[in-house]
């Protein structure tokens, strides 16, 4: 009995360990704030402060925008027109599909594979942000964002990425210098991550959107990298929700956008909003699921006892025998329920 125990115990274990070891960093995203790399309120001079100008810039002035052409929808072209319009002395760039693929094509073929066997559009449209940061540096901003003020103070901070809810940060709004140590891990870990999840929702997610910028974020803090300022320094900053939209001060205004979002979002966004519920729901099915694991060994080592004493026509009854309710009586009746005073 102690001996069957302790292996069950220990082949239970051991899918445990394998199953937190395979989550392990999505789980630490649940308790990151990011508040140790955060971009203060208190660092950030107000709109058209001469202060501004005694800040050192280090991203170089230039704005990234993605679409499929160069036709951008009548929604977007608000928010996109305040950017642009307050940021006359900054390069805009506006990658469209074409001008993509081109740019893969030239610089990174390693990637070109990968980068045209996406199974969806928007996934594209994550990876290039991440190859245009780490190749010319700047800004990269989502065509519904829209810009309250110029964003010369981000420009002192190396790289910077923003926080969302309500974990890990996301890829709508980033910047970063030039082959940032960060920004190239980013695109060496795409081909990794490529993996098909078969809800669109979360192919996407994980594959290039912001669960693969949060998990590569988590690893690079992880490995130590993310020390240092400046230039020379590897530590990324976070830009906090009020700093990024929720005040007059603000560097960002948020407009209807999510375009690629389908039907199995719902369903994502209806679990995060019952996740305790449903973690309920995942605690009782482990007890469910362990005690049946449980009754199954059980099972697998009567019969098992009772095929050997068949064998060897012995007698009596084992633990596990005991402990199922059975008890071995001889002769052709073999094994028969033990009445329950002799359990």
């Amino acid at each position: 009995m102690r001996r069957s125990l302790a292996i069950f115990l220990a082949v239970t274990g051991i899918i445990v360990i394998f199953l937190v070891h395979s989550v392990y960093t999505l789980l630490t995203l649940l308790v990151e704030d990011g508040s140790a790399d955060a971009i203060h309120s208190a660092e950030i001079p107000a709109p058209n402060s001469p202060l501004i100008d005694n800040m050192p810039h280090y991203i170089p002035k230039i704005i990234h925008q993605t679409y499929i052409n160069d036709s951008v929808p009548e929604i977007w072209r608000e928010p996109q027109r305040t950017c642009i319009d307050i940021h006359e002395d900054y390069e805009y760039k506006m990658w469209t599909d074409a001008k993509s693929r081109e740019l893969i094509a030239t610089e990174y073929p390693w990637f070109l594979n990968t980068f045209d066997n996406y199974s969806q559009p928007i996934q594209r449209a994550d990876a290039i942000r991440y190859f245009v940061l780490a190749h010319f540096g700047g800004i990269y901003i989502d065509l519904d964002d829209g810009c309250n003020r110029r964003l010369d103070p981000l420009l002192s901070y190396p790289a910077w990425v923003r926080r969302t809810a309500p974990t890990g940060i996301s890829n709508d709004a980033m910047g970063s210098i030039p082959q940032h140590p960060f920004f190239l891990l980013v695109i060496k870990s795409l081909r990794e991550y490529d993996r098909n999840w078969r809800l669109p929702y979360i192919t996407v997610m994980y594959s290039t959107g912001p669960l693969f910028l949060s998990v590569i974020w988590k690893k690079y803090m992880s490995s130590g990298s993310n020390v240092g300022d400046g230039v020379a320094g590897g530590r990324v900053r976070i830009l906090m929700m009020d700093e990024y939209n929720r005040y007059p001060w603000s560097f960002f205004s948020h407009h209807k956008g999510s375009s690629w979002h389908g039907k199995d979002a719902r369903l994502i966004f209806w679990m995060g909003s019952h996740w305790v519920m449903l973690t309920v729901m995942g605690f009782m099915l482990a007890g469910v699921v362990g005690f049946g694991l449980w009754w199954v060994w059980g099972r697998m080592l009567l019969l098992g006892q009772r095929r050997t004493k068949r064998r060897d026509g012995g007698g009596g009854g084992g633990v596990w025998e005991r402990a199922m309710g059975w008890s071995w009586r001889g002769g052709k009746g073999g094994y028969e329920l033990m009445e329950r005073h002799q359990v």
